[in-house]
C-alpha cells in the first residue's frame, strides 16, 4: 500500500483495481488520497471476504464496483469497462453543465437604459410560448436576446437549439431540421432525429430566418400550426413541443413583397417582435457595455479599464459591426495595451486602412471634431455605403465570399446588397458612382 500511495501522490490515476486486504493495511485506506488526487477516479474493490460489512465499508470509501474472489477474468473486464464508461459519461455531463452555465451567462443583455424596452419585451416573451421575431443589424446581439428569452422562462432547463440558416446549404436544411428515417436517401444507413426533436420541450432558434428556402417555409408553418413533425422518409408524424424564436437582419416584409418569404409564415412568426437598435443609436450605452464586455474578456479579478477620454473618442465612431465589433476591438486592445486600454487607436488605424469612401466615420483625436465631411461632403449614408461596397467588390476581383469577409458581413447580407447595388457576375472595369 505504501508504493500505491507514492504513485497516487505523483500523478492522478483514473482507475484502480484494489484488494481489500493488503500486506501493510486495509485497501480502503488508499481511497481518500486517491480521490483527493482525482475526484473522478473509479475504484473496483476485490475481496475474498464478501461480507455485508466489507461491502458497506468499500462503498463508503468511494468504491464504484465490488467483486468477490474467485472471479472470472471476463467479470473483471466487464467491471473495468463499466467503470470507464461511467467516467466518460460523467465527463460529458460536466461539459454539458459547464456549457449550460456559460449559456446562461451569455444570455445577459449588456447595456444601459437604452435597452430597457428590449428587456421588457424579453420578460413578456419569456412568460409565453408564442413565436418571437427578433430584428436588428448584424452584431447587435439577436442571439443573446434569444437565449435571454429561453433562460428567463419555464423552458430554461430544456434544450436551446440554434440553427443558422445562412450557414447551411439549402439541400441540407430539411434533413438537419426534421431528421430522417433509414433508407430515406442514399447514405441514410440509420435513422437520425432532427433539431426539432432534439429541442423537444425547449427552444428552437432560427438565425437568419429570411434565408430559409421557400419549400421549407411551408413545412415550418405546418409544424407551428399542427405541432407535429415528420422525418424525411417517415410515414408517421411526431409531436413537436418546441418554442420557436426567429431572428433576421433583413426586412421580412420586403422579402414577402418580393415573393421570397411566405406571408402566412411571416405573420405567424411576427406575434411578438423585438427590435434591437444598432450601437450608433445607443452610444450612451458604450460605458456600461465596455464595463460588462471587459469583465468577460479579462475576467472579473483583473483591474482593466479604458484610458481617460476613450469613451468620448469611441463615441465618434459609427460602429457598423455593432456590439460584436466593439467586443472585438476591446479584446484586441486588452491583448495589446494591458490594463489601460486605448481602443480608439485601433479604430484610427483601421479607418486609415479603409478607402476614403468608407461608410465608417474616421475617429478624430479628442481635440478635433469628427471629420465626416472629408470623405463625402454631400453624400447620403446610402451613397457612401454603396461606394464602399463597390470598391471592396472590385478589390476582391468580384468574389462575393471574399468581399463579405472583408466587409465583415454574412454572405446572405452581401447578396442582398449586391442585388440592391447591381453587383453581378465578374467585376466591371468601372462601376458608376452616384
Amino acid at each position: 500500500m505504501a508504493e500505491a500511495q507514492r504513485l497516487v501522490a505523483e500523478r492522478p490515476i483514473d482507475l484502480v483495481v484494489l484488494d481489500q486486504r493488503l500486506p501493510d493495511g486495509p485497501g480502503h485506506a488508499l481511497c481518500e488520497p486517491l480521490l483527493a488526487a482525482n475526484a473522478t477516479a473509479k475504484i473496483v474493490f476485490i475481496t475474498a471476504f464478501p461480507t455485508f460489512d466489507n461491502a458497506v465499508t468499500a462503498l463508503k470509501a468511494g468504491a464504484h464496483d465490488y467483486l468477490s474472489k474467485p472471479f472470472e477474468l471476463e467479470q473483471l473486464r466487464h467491471a473495468v469497462g463499466r467503470s470507464l464508461a461511467m467516467q466518460a459519461l460523467e465527463k460529458v455531463e460536466r461539459v454539458q453543465e459547464y456549457q449550460a452555465t456559460r449559456e446562461v451567462e451569455g444570455a445577459h443583455l449588456s447595456g444601459g437604459p437604452a435597452l430597457d424596452p428590449v428587456r421588457r419585451l424579453v420578460e413578456i416573451a419569456a412568460r409565453t410560448t408564442s413565436p418571437v421575431l427578433i430584428t436588428g443589424e448584424t452584431g447587435t446581439g439577436k442571439n443573446v436576446v434569444a437565449k435571454s428569452i429561453h433562460h428567463a422562462g419555464p423552458r430554461a432547463k430544456k434544450p436551446f437549439i440554434s440553427l443558422n440558416l445562412a450557414s447551411l446549404p439549402e439541400s441540407l436544411v430539411e434533413a438537419e431540421l426534421f431528421g430522417w428515417e433509414r433508407g430515406a436517401f442514399t447514405g441514410a444507413v440509420s435513422a437520425r432525429e432532427g433539431l426539432v426533436e432534439l429541442a423537444e420541450g425547449g427552444t428552437l432558434f432560427f438565425d437568419e430566418i429570411g434565408e430559409m428556402p421557400l419549400h421549407l417555409q411551408a413545412k415550418l408553418l405546418t409544424m407551428l400550426e399542427d405541432r407535429e413533425v415528420r422525418r424525411l422518409g417517415g410515414r408517421g408524424a411526431r409531436t413537436a413541443d418546441v418554442r420557436i424564436v426567429a431572428a433576421t437582419n433583413a426586412e421580412l416584409d420586403e422579402l414577402v413583397a418580393a415573393h421570397r418569404f411566405r406571408a402566412d409564415l411571416y405573420y405567424r412568426l411576427d406575434v411578438l417582435r423585438v427590435r434591437l437598435p444598432p450601437l450608433r443609436e445607443r452610444l450612451d450605452d458604450l460605458g456600461p457595455l465596455c464595463e460588462d464586455l471587459l469583465a468577460r474578456i479579462a475576467g472579473k479579478t483583473r483591474a482593466v479599464r479604458l484610458a481617460p477620454g476613450e469613451l468620448e473618442r469611441m463615441a465618434r465612431y459609427e460602429w457598423p459591426g455593432n456590439v460584436r465589433e466593439l467586443r472585438n476591438v476591446l479584446e484586441r486592445a486588452w491583448l495589446l495595451h494591458g490594463e489601460s486600454l486605448r481602443p480608439s487607436e485601433l479604430l484610427e488605424a483601421a479607418a486609415q486602412d479603409r478607402s476614403p469612401s468608407s461608410r465608417v466615420l474616421r475617429v478624430a483625436p479628442a481635440s478635433q471634431p469628427p471629420a465626416t465631411a472629408e470623405a463625402a461632403p454631400h453624400a447620403t449614408l446610402e451613397q457612401i455605403e454603396r461606394r464602399h461596397v463597390e470598391q471592396t467588390f472590385r478589390e476582391c476581383g468580384g468574389n462575393l465570399a471574399q468581399t463579405a469577409r472583408r466587409l465583415d458581413v454574412s454572405l446572405s447580407t452581401l447578396k442582398r446588397m449586391a442585388a440592391r447595388f447591381g453587383l453581378k457576375g465578374a467585376p466591371r472595369a468601372a462601376i458608376g458612382s452616384d
